[in-house]
């Protein structure tokens, strides 16, 4: 494409954070009319890159020129000035407010509602977008919260806009949906970067495809003229094997038995409604839905975490004797000999302490095993010395507070301690979230050692493509209810992904 396609032309972008260097002079045009996926490890410097075209920082060296005029970004009110507009991966919208409240909020000037919802509308007819202006947040699945804020940046006038991982928690219907809405503003001319983990959607839906390592910019190329492997060996700098391991079951036998399972959250809503399933020895049992359908409920309930209305939750030991796990808190399931290893959501606010540094993180596993009063910081070190070594943790030392790591980082020590602890049951809540592609096939390594030892993994994914790689049984839930457990090996995707959206499939416990 010839220079004057360019909507977007980065010159030598440096960014650091104190002696971190995020971005080191980057040379990046983003055109229009096109769509272009930005690779890159965690650590990269993908969103720090974008987040100076957005606004959100501001380059200590470098040039931006937008439409061929250099411009100065100093925040997010000059770039939608600039016609840029940043969609994040954590939505920022007001429950309570409609999608049009939404969408005009922060707008200079008198605004009109009535105005307002006939653009929104007007927006929504043109690229096809499905999305009631008057209806609240609250009531919104996730891809709808998506739409409103890809309509609230359209609606400023962007005609440059950044995604950042815009698939993370969409079933393959939405993504499809969101796809095509995409292409369709492509072909209006507009300039669109995706950041992305998912080398399928990079192959199915980019243009052009642009690869940073390590902060510097290592090249781009026509999506058509390369493929998943060759994208990845460029990111990461070497070879990298695409093909997750699945090891066949050896003699699987019940571990956890779950029967009509009921649980409420704190409001009083059913958030799993008569659940049953049996998670066996040496296996995956992967946990498939979209978000809020209550998995995390499932895990926190096994785990002890979570109060059971009804139902019975069994673990099932080696020599065949059962033990109830109901009305036990996890100390105690922990106690009696059953380790539940449990990997949740928000990493920083359950999983791990930010102002504590990496060794005292692992300590929190084991010092309740002290036999004094006094805590043995040995033995966690060497641990977080080998989880850093093995799962190749970028960070100063094991000394440095866990708050100053980046996500992936951060998610690499959660897993890492948790693994190690030796389960008899594993239970993983997107053990994989934000972490770039050869990271992530470290940890699929990893579970599928534990599953050859023995152990029963309950693996909850947002990637279901991961999922049917991995899991030997997948169970779907949607809407807190059990929609079919299907076989991982032969599983469908469509056909999983329309039992996340509505109740109905064959079960197969």
């Amino acid at each position: 494409m010839s220079k004057k396609d360019a909507a977007v032309e980065l010159r030598n972008i440096t960014k650091t954070f104190g002696s971190v260097v995020a971005n080191e002079n980057v040379n990046l045009e983003i055109y229009k009319g096109e769509i272009l996926a930005l690779l890159g490890e965690n650590g990269s410097g993908k969103t720090t890159l974008m987040n100076m075209l957005s606004g959100i920082y501001f380059p200590d060296s470098g040039e931006i020129s937008i439409d061929g005029e250099p411009v100065v970004i100093k925040n997010p009110r000059d770039a939608f000035r600039l016609g840029i507009g940043m969609v994040h991966q954590h939505f920022k919208l007001i429950d309570v407010l409609t999608a049009t409240e939404n969408i005009i909020l922060g707008l200079d000037g008198k605004l009109n509602i009535k105005e307002a919802t006939a653009k929104i509308r007007e927006i929504c007819d043109k690229y096809g977008f499905e999305v009631d202006p008057n209806q609240k947040i609250y009531d919104m699945s996730v891809s709808q919260k998506q739409t409103v804020e890809i309509v609230k940046v359209l609606f400023r006038g962007a005609e440059i806009l950044i995604l950042d991982e815009p698939t993370a928690v969409l079933t393959p219907q939405e993504t499809e949906k969101l796809f095509k809405v995409l292409r369709a503003m492509r072909d209006d001319g507009k300039a669109i970067v995706i950041i992305t983990h998912k080398m399928h959607e990079v192959e199915s839906l980019s243009d052009r495809v642009a690869v940073l390592r390590h902060g510097e910019y290592i090249g781009d190329m026509e999506t058509k003229e390369t493929n998943a492997q060759e994208m990845t060996n460029m990111m990461v700098g070497h070879a990298v094997t695409l093909n997750i391991e699945r090891p066949e079951p050896v003699d699987p036998k019940p571990r956890i038995v779950v029967k009509n399972l009921t649980v409420k959250n704190e409001e009083g809503i059913v958030k799993l409604d008569d659940v049953s399933f049996t998670a066996n020895s040496g296996e995956i049992l992967g946990i498939a839905g979209i978000s809020g359908c209550g998995q995390k409920e499932l895990l926190e309930a096994i785990a002890g975490l979570q109060k059971a209305e009804t139902g019975s939750i069994e673990y099932i030991r080696s020599d065949g004797s059962v033990e109830s796990l109901i009305g036990k808190d996890p100390l105690e399931i922990a106690d009696m000999g059953v380790t539940l290893s449990f990997v949740p959501e928000d990493r920083l606010g359950m999983g791990l302490v930010g102002n504590m540094d990496l060794a005292d993180n692992m300590m929190l596993r084991s010092f309740r095993r002290g036999k004094s009063m006094f805590t043995d910081r040995k033995a966690p070190a060497k641990l977080a010395k080998s989880v850093v070594e093995e799962l190749d943790v970028v960070t100063p030392n094991i000394s440095t507070p866990v708050r100053r790591l980046s996500g992936g980082n951060v998610q690499k020590i959660l897993v890492g301690r948790e693994i190690s602890s030796s389960p008899k049951v594993l239970l993983t809540a997107y053990a994989v979230r934000g972490l770039d592609i050869n990271s992530s096939y470290t940890i699929y390594d990893l579970i599928n050692r534990q599953k050859k030892k023995g152990v029963a993994v309950v693996f909850v994914g947002e990637d279901l493509d991961v999922l049917l790689q991995i899991s030997d049984r997948i169970l779907v839930l949607c809407g807190g209810k059990v929609s079919g457990i299907v076989d991982g090996r032969t599983a469908d995707k469509n056909q999983v992904g329309l039992m996340m959206t509505k109740v109905g499939g064959e079960k197969n416990e």
